[in-house]
C-alpha cells in the first residue's frame, strides 16, 4: 500500500495530529476568546451541526427503536453515574498515599462525576459503526440526568455542594442537542429519497467536525498557564467540563489544580478514542460477518 493510498485512508488519524500539532504552534487562535471564538462556534454551532446531521442520517425507526432498549440505558447510565465514580473514588484511596497534590485528586473524583460527552461519543459511535440512535439517546439522557447526579455525587465523594443553574444548562442542551436533531429529522422527511440517492458522507461531515473541536480543545489545554505538574502527577492523570467546576468550587483558592485533571482528560479522552476508531471499527466489521455466517441456514447434504 503506497504512502497516499495510506493516508487516503488513516485521514482522519493524519488530521488528529495535524490539528493538535496546530494548536501546538498557535493556540491562541482557538483558545476562548481568540480569533475562531470557539465559546460560540464549537459550544453551540459546531455541537449543533453534529446533532443536525445525524438527524439526518437516522432513519426515525432507528430513533425510535433506540428508544426501546432500555436494559442498554440502563446499564450505560449506571456504568457512568454510578459505577465509574465509585470506581475512581476507590482508586483515589491508593493514590492518596502518594506524593500527588490532594486538589489534584480532588479533580481527578470530579471528573469522575460528570456525565458522558456529548458531540464526541455520538460521533466515536458512528464512526466505528455503532449503534448511534443509541449513543444519542444516552449521551443526551446523561447529560439531563448529570445536571442533578453531578452535584449530589460531588457532595457524596468530596463534600462540596452549591446551587447549580439547572435552567440555563438544561435550555442550553435542550437548543444544542434535542431541537437540532428534530430539525434534522423533519428536513429528512423532505429529502428523504435525495438522500438515499446521493447517500451524502454524513460520518465524514461528523468527523471533520470533531478535528475542529479536538483543535480548540488542545488549544485551550496548550494555552492554560497552570498545566505545571511533576511528571508522576502528570502521568497518572493522563492514565486515569469547566464551567461545573466554576461553579461547585466557586471561591476554591485551588481551583486551577481541581481544573487540571479535566483539562488533561479531555483532550486524551478525545484523542485516545478517535486513535481507537479503526482498530474497533474492524474488530466490528470482523464481528458482524462472523454473526452472519452462523445465522445462516445449514443445508442438508444429500447422500
Amino acid at each position: 500500500m503506497g504512502l497516499l493510498e495510506r493516508l487516503r485512508k488513516e485521514w482522519f488519524i493524519a488530521g488528529i495530529a495535524l490539528v493538535i500539532a496546530a494548536a501546538r504552534l498557535e493556540p491562541a487562535v482557538g483558545v476562548k476568546g481568540g480569533p475562531l471564538k470557539p465559546e460560540i462556534t464549537i459550544t453551540y454551532i459546531a455541537v449543533s451541526a453534529i446533532f443536525f446531521n445525524s438527524g439526518l442520517s437516522l432513519k426515525t425507526e432507528e430513533l425510535t427503536s433506540a428508544l426501546m432498549h432500555v436494559k442498554l440505558h440502563l446499564f450505560v447510565q449506571i456504568f457512568t453515574l454510578v459505577f465509574f465514580p465509585t470506581a475512581i473514588w476507590l482508586f483515589l484511596q491508593l493514590l492518596s498515599i502518594t506524593p500527588i497534590n490532594e486538589w489534584l485528586l480532588k479533580g481527578l473524583q470530579t471528573v469522575g462525576c460528570m456525565p458522558p460527552p456529548v458531540s464526541s461519543a455520538v460521533i466515536l459511535t458512528k464512526a466505528v459503526g455503532g449503534n448511534e440512535a443509541a449513543a444519542i439517546f444516552n449521551s443526551a439522557f446523561g447529560s439531563f440526568l448529570g445536571i442533578v447526579i453531578t452535584p449530589l455525587l460531588l457532595l457524596l465523594f468530596l463534600g462540596s455542594s452549591s446551587s447549580v443553574p439547572f435552567t440555563s444548562i438544561f435550555s442550553q442542551l435542550f437548543m444544542t442537542v434535542v431541537v437540532p436533531l428534530i430539525i434534522g429529522q423533519i428536513v429528512r422527511r423532505y429529502i428523504k429519497d435525495w438522500l438515499e440517492r446521493r447517500k451524502p458522507p454524513f460520518g465524514t461531515i461528523s468527523s471533520c467536525v470533531l478535528l475542529m473541536i479536538i483543535y480548540t480543545t488542545f488549544c485551550d489545554t496548550f494555552a492554560n498557564p497552570n498545566i505545571d505538574l511533576d511528571k508522576f502527577s502528570l502521568i497518572i492523570i493522563v492514565f486515569i467540563r469547566i464551567p461545573m467546576l466554576k461553579i461547585v468550587f466557586a471561591g476554591y483558592e485551588h481551583l486551577s489544580l481541581i481544573s487540571v485533571p479535566l483539562l488533561i482528560y479531555h483532550p486524551a479522552q478525545i484523542l485516545l478514542g478517535s486513535l481507537l476508531v479503526p482498530t474497533i471499527k474492524s474488530w466490528m466489521v470482523s464481528r458482524q460477518k462472523a454473526l452472519k455466517l452462523t445465522r445462516q441456514p445449514k443445508v442438508p447434504v444429500k447422500v
